[in-house]
């Protein structure tokens, strides 16, 4: 399986849409995966978080996102929280 690819979905890193760079994007599914580490705590960021989101899901985008922190100690359950809604939104095309 290669890399940027998840159960035969592409994804796609840092990639650009209108003035954000995103971390993942699958075009196919028009799913963003956002992994925030501690400086989305903070509260300015966390304000500008919710713009970002609100602008992208504006564009007909859902957006997943996890905590680093998820990321290292949690890996199992977000991978699964990954699939299932991949499962929903390819049911919704």
């Amino acid at each position: 399986m290669k890399k940027n690819r998840f159960h035969s979905l592409k994804f796609r890193r840092q990639h650009p849409i209108n003035r954000f760079i995103v971390d993942f994007y699958c075009h196919s599914l028009s799913l963003v995966i956002e992994l925030d580490g501690k400086i989305h705590l903070d509260p300015t960021v966390k304000q500008n978080d919710l713009l970002r989101e609100e602008e992208i899901t504006e564009l007909g985008l859902t957006i997943l996102r996890f905590t680093n922190n998820q990321l290292v100690n949690e890996i199992d359950l977000v991978m699964k929280e990954i699939w299932n809604l991949m499962l929903q939104l390819s049911n919704e095309y």
